[in-house]
């Protein structure tokens, strides 16, 4: 069994400590450092949250990356940070697996150009619950033939960016299979603006921002005499850790960048 040297960026965070845990009890993960805006110098042991790990804590990518022999990057942090990281990763010949979404197409255009140059894989995905991916592609499914669609998400009151990535990457695959359409009666008028969602080729798509949330997703389709709810819901943020290995794993295998964990699903 292959073992394979990691480093997660952001350990404090919630999804980051998820990912620490996770490679602390996978016997074919090794984690050799994490990534933190503070504590240089420090052990994983003396963050706040941490009990256990002898595991070097770096402020510094460039030097991490430099000092040690790293094959992957484990990236759950925010988008202000995520494509900086990539391109350090993928400077050093380090494989980047990334769950923030933000993402342009001129971003990821250009990180797959810099990870085919450099000859190895790099994962972004929006989301990485298996549950989500079916979601989007039993979604796309219907869609072939319930034509009017509209998409609700929600999510922690934290959560920066509207709509999710997980939204408009469903937005996305329905596009592939749907012509762009006008829903809704042809003289409707919003009395109050933007209460009708964002507009996506004519699905609108709804964001919802509470505490108490985690992730969920609810994608409902109209047809006469019926209707169709395809829905996932994340219950708690272990749900992502199948999906950060199963990419772990992947990215190892892949000489360009892949954007959405269901190019990586059988």
């Amino acid at each position: 069994m292959n073992t394979y040297k990691l480093v997660v960026a952001g350990p404090r965070g919630k999804m980051g400590r998820e990912a620490v845990a996770l490679c602390l009890r996978e016997s074919q993960f090794e984690l050799v450092a994490v990534i933190d805006t503070q504590h240089d110098g420090a052990l994983l042991k003396d963050l706040d949250g941490y009990i256990e790990g002898d595991i070097p804590v770096y402020t510094n990518m460039e030097r991490c990356f430099s000092e040690l022999h790293v094959d992957v990057l484990i990236d759950l942090t925010t988008p202000a940070v995520a494509k900086t990281h990539m391109e350090i990763a993928l400077a050093h010949g380090v494989r980047p697996v990334v769950g923030t979404t933000g993402f342009t197409e001129d971003d990821i255009h250009s990180l797959r150009a810099q990870a085919e140059q450099k000859g190895i894989g790099a994962v972004i995905a929006p989301n990485f619950a298996i549950g989500a991916i079916l979601m989007m592609k039993f979604a796309q499914m219907a869609a072939q033939y319930m034509t009017d669609v509209e998409i609700i998400e929600q999510h922690h009151d934290a959560k920066l960016d509207a709509p999710s990535g997980t939204a408009l990457k469903t937005a996305q695959l329905i596009s592939e299979v749907r012509a762009p359409k006008t829903q809704g009666h042809s003289d409707e008028e919003e009395t109050l603006a933007h209460c009708r969602g964002g507009d996506f080729e004519g699905m609108r798509i709804h964001s919802v921002r509470l505490p108490g949330r985690v992730a969920h997703q609810e994608v409902l389709f109209g047809g006469e005499g019926q209707t169709l709810s395809i829905r996932h819901d994340s219950l708690n943020r272990a749900s992502f850790m199948p999906g950060v290995k199963l990419a772990v794993e992947q990215v190892m295998t892949l000489k360009t960048l892949v954007y959405g964990l269901e190019h990586l699903l059988d």
